[in-house]
């Protein structure tokens, strides 16, 4: 099958769900529903497929702001990237890795192209995003964000799943969003608004790079307004809320929360996280990662990199060695990422 025509049956399916009224209406946001398609890098793939999978990680990162990159790009060697790049992603399948969420925005070093080819050479699947990223005070927002509507931005958006990004014909599997942490600004307003929009139109989920708990809940209560159900959206960087009710009641709701960014400085408060979500009988809707990774433009040799392989080597043996079940370990590593990149409209 063709990756526009599977989008375009999958949202049309969704529709049609929505006939009928409120108890059809209840199907579209139960995400334990019988999984369906995950869009990569390559093109689609049952969600069921998707194996072992890191939720955000990264492949590639310019951290020049939108001005800067607008005006003199730092140039690198796609050659180069893989030659540093694809013995860590091998080393990653070796561990049983078998799919590769790469969270990176829209002018934050997001290259298509790159990932298609890693995926291709080193066997994993790879997903992209389409969206804008408002956090680092808004540096690597290009100027029509801020005169497009929200309407206007959403259809930027659903373009690139329906005919590619840049015209590689790539396409992306969710929506990457970035928001500052605080109180939602009048721009980060419309792009929650916006990716509210196009997940209606396309069943892509919303990934928020968000934190602190003020800006996630300001979000869900524009998807709430917009008809869209809090299993449409993850709450990326949920660690960095110190209050873990407020993960205990994003959940509760049906939103994804995440616990990324885990490395050996973090290992036991991520550890403790992911337990007390379990203990609160809510660890199916839990994402881990390490929000690793990256060859950096513009340092040689693409800096020093952060391991992809802490989860694999430290983190799930910790889990285990607290009581973690097979079946807890594949519900947080599997199952929940299949549900939660699952191209699905999820309708309040």
């Amino acid at each position: 099958m063709h990756r526009r025509q599977a989008v375009q049956g999958i949202v049309g399916a969704a529709a049609a769900l929505l006939v009928g009224g409120r108890a059809n209406a209840r199907i579209m946001w139960d995400d334990h529903a019988p999984a369906s398609l995950v869009m990569t890098v390559e093109g689609p793939v049952s969600a069921a497929n998707l194996g072992v999978t890191l939720a955000h990680e990264h492949i590639l990162a310019n951290f020049q702001t939108y001005a800067e990159w607008s005006k003199s790009p730092m140039p690198y060697d796609r050659d180069e990237v893989v030659k540093v790049v694809l013995p860590r992603l091998l080393s990653l399948k070796a561990l049983g890795c078998r799919t590769f969420v790469d969270a990176t925005a829209a002018y934050l070093g997001r290259d298509p192209i790159l990932l298609r080819r890693l995926s291709r050479e080193s066997g994993l699947n790879i997903l992209t995003v389409t969206g804008n990223y408002a956090a680092f005070d808004n540096t690597h927002l290009p100027p029509w964000v801020f005169t497009d509507t929200a309407e206007a931005l959403a259809q930027r958006w659903i373009k690139e799943t329906k005919d590619g990004i840049d015209g590689t014909g790539v396409l992306p599997g969710f929506i990457k969003l970035g928001f500052n942490g605080g109180p939602l600004s009048e721009v980060e307003r419309k792009l929650i608004r916006a990716g509210a929009l196009a997940h209606k139109a396309t069943g892509l989920t919303i990934g928020a790079h968000t934190g602190p708990a003020v800006s996630a809940f300001e979000q869900l209560a524009v998807l709430k307004k917009e008809g869209v159900h809090p299993s449409a959206w993850i709450w990326i960087h949920a660690q960095n809320e110190p209050d873990v009710t407020r993960h205990i009641a994003a959940a509760q709701r049906g939103a994804w929360v995440e616990f990324d960014g885990i490395d050996a400085k973090s290992m036991n408060q991520h550890v403790g996280l992911v337990t007390r979500m379990r203990d609160e009988g809510l660890l199916d809707r839990v994402l881990v990662s390490q929000d690793a990774g990256w060859y950096n433009v513009g340092q040689a040799g693409g800096g020093q990199a952060r391991s992809y392989e802490l989860v694999f080597t430290q983190f799930l043996p910790t889990l285990r060695a607290k009581g973690f079940t097979p079946a807890e370990i594949d519900t947080l590593m599997v199952a929940n990422p299949a549900r939660a990149f699952a191209i699905r409209r999820r309708i309040a």
